[in-house]
């Protein structure tokens, strides 16, 4: 793979046009992140679109092995032509699919045989377009940079984390319901 001055913006990744922001920081192989991810449209549905705006974050955590390369190659997948829907359908495709992109006990198993292209080639699959250039370009390195320095400098280290208008919500968590969630984001609605 050869780098790329090409530095194709990467789209937000983001659902509903409200002015109160919940941000879900996840971890694109973490079955708990998996459980808050397939809540997200419910939860926009049920607040309104134009009540919210729920974004997503990325917490890469090292002992998943594969979550840097894992990560880079959802942020490379917003570059293309299918912009957040392509990300959003790489995120669920590894979901759907995560043993393919993890590790036993985080350490072990079929895996430890993968090479990042076999990776990035699965997520290519996953999006229909071939993602081993946009994976290289500046934006999307520096899109990565910005989501790892963002979480840590709000203290983000568990996935899934959440936060409402800018302030860690400790109060909730990836067992909840949409509607518990629902309870704890509708207070911050501007009147």
């Amino acid at each position: 793979m050869s780098t790329s001055p090409d530095t194709r913006p990467v789209a937000p990744l983001s659902l509903g046009h409200g002015p109160t922001e919940v941000e879900f920081f996840l971890e694109p192989t973490c079955p708990y992140s998996k459980r808050t991810f397939e809540k997200l449209p419910a939860l926009v549905a049920a607040l309104g679109e134009d009540k919210v705006t729920v974004r997503i974050r990325f917490n890469s955590q090292p002992w998943h092995l594969y979550s840097g390369v894992v990560t880079r190659a959802i942020l490379a997948a917003s570059t293309t032509g299918g912009g957040r829907d392509a990300a959003l359908k790489a995120m669920a495709g590894i979901y759907a699919k995560r043993e393919e992109f993890e590790f036993e006990g985080h350490c072990s198993g079929a895996n430890m045989d993968r090479t990042p292209a076999d990776i990035i080639g699965d997520i290519s699959k996953i999006v229909g377009t071939d993602l081993t250039e946009a994976f290289c370009l500046k934006s999307v390195d520096r899109a990565l940079r910005w989501h790892v320095k963002y979480a840590r400098q709000n203290g983000i280290h568990e996935s899934p984390s959440f936060a409402i208008d800018g302030i860690v919500e400790r109060g909730m968590s990836s067992g909840q319901t949409v509607e518990e969630w629902a309870v704890l984001i509708r207070p911050h609605f501007q009147a």
